[in-house]
């Protein structure tokens, strides 16, 4: 399907089978990208041991700083191009690659640079000590020298998003990460048991050099609009890229600050067993969040372009459509981790002691996950339209500006004070909830004000053809 098949269908085409063709693969991908990390921790606690499995996810915030480089310039690129397809603007399509590589090569150069030298450093700030702390900086300075690779990667597959090309972008992603779980096993035992934790790591930046190729061969002989062109930061691109990836990357920065006070608070006040129970509980969180970054990533095109079409009425049906998808989606994955919370924790942790004593709190954890499909497409219908400042607010609203101060209050309200660390990302969620929806529901009565616009210029252009002269052939 070329992009102007690809465009149609967005603005005309059936909602829920559009809404289908687009939200399947990408939940698929997602899911199966998500299994980096995820598998990484798992073959390594088995393999190697507990130390490690804590060390990778200890290290697993301080990813997301690549992680983050991605999303600004991924989502933010994806962002301009739906709107750009729905507007027919091909000379803006035509700039979007060149300057994403631009920019990918000096961030990624930063991240890099910055990860490399001050990687012990960072990973103090989490409370890693002793061999969880060696272990853990071995895994993140390789995980760092991938970073150009990683960063082209991941945000060049949010373009192929962006246009619609939700299939082959799961292909890319999807592939590599079968490629990464494959290596995984063989390179912690061709590494040894010593050194398992860096095989684990070596196997993670192979499966995203991989990528990385595919990507470049697909947009510069396979993609049918979107080339790369002139290769350099286009001031005219950039802006608009940053004002809608900022609240993107944002996400993604805050996750590794919130989860970097997480691992501090729970080992000053519960110590390492706690440090455990919080990796294990956080990778199942990661990983259930990933169909719903999924879902997301087939809605942000659905919104964008029919945004950018003026197509009103459709962002209303595609929102609700989707917003009902994401909840039932939600329930898939909620239902099952809150009536089985020991056994989720015991595919991560070994010593059955500490997977009873954290199985509560696992519950806690997860009591809001059933609306996190609808708060994750909310801040993505505000990236789609264009306005990053809404989604930048209830990013730092939810991970810093409410959390942080819950995270330092609640350990000293509850008996068990470590509790309170779980506690206070429960409290978060719902508030943040509430005032997304005010947001959202204010935007949609802008959207009234937008038609209204809009059927006025429409009946004036139909006026003035109806009162043109008709020039009588002599």
């Amino acid at each position: 399907m070329n992009n102007n098949d690809v465009r149609e269908n967005l603005v005309s085409g059936n909602i829920v089978k559009t809404m289908l063709s687009l939200s399947i693969p990408a939940i698929l991908g997602m899911i199966i990208i998500g299994l980096y990390n995820f598998m990484d921790a798992m073959f390594v606690g088995r393999m190697v041991g507990p130390d490690a499995m804590t060390a990778v996810k200890v290290s697993y915030p301080f990813t997301l700083m690549n992680n983050g480089i991605a999303t600004l310039i991924g989502m933010g690129s994806a962002s301009v191009l739906s709107r750009a397809i729905g507007k027919k603007d091909q000379e803006t399509i035509d700039k979007i690659m060149g300057n994403l590589i631009a920019l990918v090569l000096i961030l990624s150069a930063v991240v890099m640079a910055v990860g490399l030298i001050f990687t012990k450093p960072l990973l103090t700030l989490c409370g890693a000590k002793g061999n969880i702390l060696i272990e853990a900086n071995r895994y993140l300075k390789v995980v760092f020298l991938g970073s150009i690779f990683v960063n082209f990667a991941q945000s060049s597959n949010m373009i192929m998003r962006g246009e619609g090309k939700l299939k082959q972008a799961m292909l890319i992603m999807g592939s590599g990460a079968i490629f990464n779980i494959i290596l995984d096993p063989i390179l912690i035992i061709a590494f040894g048991k010593e050194n398992g934790i860096l095989g684990a790591a070596v196997a993670t930046v192979t499966a995203q050099v991989f990528q990385a190729i595919w990507a470049l061969i697909y947009f510069t002989k396979q993609s049918d609009k979107v080339k790369i062109h002139r290769i350099g930061v286009i001031g005219s691109i950039t802006g608009p890229v940053l004002n809608v990836g900022i609240s993107a990357m944002l996400m993604q920065v805050m996750t590794m600050v919130q989860q970097t006070v997480m691992y501090h608070t729970v080992e000053h006040w519960g110590g390492s067993a706690w440090q455990t129970i919080l990796g294990a509980a956080l990778s199942l969180q990661s990983f259930a969040f990933i169909p719903l970054w999924g879902i997301s990533q087939g809605y942000q095109p659905a919104i964008g372009t029919n945004y950018g079409a003026k197509e009103f009425g459709r962002v209303r049906s595609f929102n609700r459509v989707f917003m009902i998808a994401a909840t039932i989606l939600a329930a898939v994955f909620y239902i099952p981790i809150m009536a089985a919370p020991n056994t989720m924790l015991s595919m991560f942790i070994t010593d059955s002691a500490i997977a009873v004593k954290g199985a509560p709190m696992l519950r806690v954890l997860f009591a809001p996950y059933i609306t996190y499909g609808v708060l994750i497409l909310m801040i993505t219908f505000f990236q789609a339209i264009g306005k990053g400042g809404n989604a930048a607010i209830l990013t730092v609203l939810r991970q810093v500006l409410l959390f942080l101060p819950l995270v330092m209050l609640l350990p000293h309200v509850f008996a068990r004070s470590v509790e309170g660390v779980f506690y206070a990302q429960l409290i978060t969620d719902v508030i943040i909830l509430l005032f997304g929806m005010i947001l959202m529901i204010n935007s949609f009565r802008n959207f009234r004000g937008d038609e209204k616009t809009l059927s006025t210029q429409q009946e004036q252009k139909s006026l003035h053809k109806t009162n043109d002269p008709v020039i009588e052939p002599t």
